[in-house]
């Protein structure tokens, strides 16, 4: 078989499947299996696939076809221009998240100043790790429940050369976390429950569920939050919050009843409100 036949035969089947743009992840299955250059498989497609590399493309075909992400079958995502590992203990990173580290980057006015930073629910640490590598002397520590989900986010730290910036524990939110940090990071989980099976599949099957099941309303986690961040964030301090669409003005109350202001609110690259840019207000910074 070629590449020009696997592609097609692959396209085909995805598209069976429901699969939006077959032929375009085809070419990316194809170039994973035979570990190509993509611009290789769309540049010759004369080529023969070799035989090991066919029944790797056969078995990742198998797997897209049931939906599971691409970046879960390549075991890998880019962010903010990092290349992270993806688990299975871990959110897979989306574009929309990188409008939280954005917002935390407009808000500093110092980049080489010795900051400290939290992520609470870090996953595969990216949030952090993206803040981390623009910010020279910044140190940082993420927290999740998910052991696995802290084992990625150190290999991850490591794979871009940040261990000795970072550190990873388990835990759940902030409790029993002491100090305070210049900027506190998060993506909660804020899909209400009874929304997740109606999700992409790509979503509703294969990530994990804790980290999309925001309660009832998928406001859970902000209530947790925001009772914990007036004794996190420290003077002159801010936290930035990733929010689901229509969340903003709703998040935005819980943080006000317990003496939080909304700075900002930042759009994603969609125009949904994403972002949270949030900071102790006058009555709360005082009681400290």
């Amino acid at each position: 078989m070629t590449l020009g036949e696997a592609v097609s035969t692959g396209a085909a089947r995805l598209a069976d499947a429901g699969i939006d743009s077959p032929r375009q992840e085809a070419r990316l299955l194809l170039a994973l299996a035979a570990e190509l250059d993509p611009a290789i498989v769309l540049g010759y497609p004369e080529r023969v696939l070799a035989p090991a590399a066919c029944e790797r493309f056969a078995a990742l075909l198998a797997r897209r076809a049931l939906h599971e992400p691409y970046a879960r079958l390549a075991g890998r995502r880019e962010f903010w221009s990092l290349d992270f590992a993806v688990t299975a203990d871990t959110l897979d990173p989306r574009p929309d998240s990188e409008t939280v580290v954005a917002a935390a980057l407009q808000r500093i006015t110092e980049r080489d100043a010795a900051l400290r930073v939290l992520d609470l629910g870090t996953g595969t640490g990216c949030l952090l790790l993206s803040l981390l590598k623009e910010l020279p002397n910044a140190l940082g520590v993420g927290v999740d429940i998910s052991p696995g989900a802290v084992l990625t986010a150190r290999a991850n730290a490591a794979s871009i050369s940040l261990e000795s910036r970072s550190f990873f524990a388990v835990g759940d939110w902030a409790a029993g976390l002491a100090g305070r940090f210049d900027i506190v990071l998060a993506n909660p989980p804020y899909i209400a429950s009874d929304a997740i099976a109606a999700l992409a599949p790509e979503v509703a099957r294969f990530e994990p569920r804790r980290a999309l099941d925001g309660g009832a309303d998928g406001l859970s986690a902000y209530r947790v939050l925001a009772a914990q961040l007036p004794r996190l964030i420290a003077p002159g301090g801010f936290a930035a919050l990733e929010v689901g669409a229509d969340q903003a003005m709703p998040a935005e109350r819980i943080f006000a009843f317990h003496g939080l202001e909304v700075q900002a609110v930042h759009r994603d690259l969609s125009g949904i409100e994403r972002c949270l840019v949030v900071t102790p207000g006058p009555e709360t910074g005082a009681a400290r």
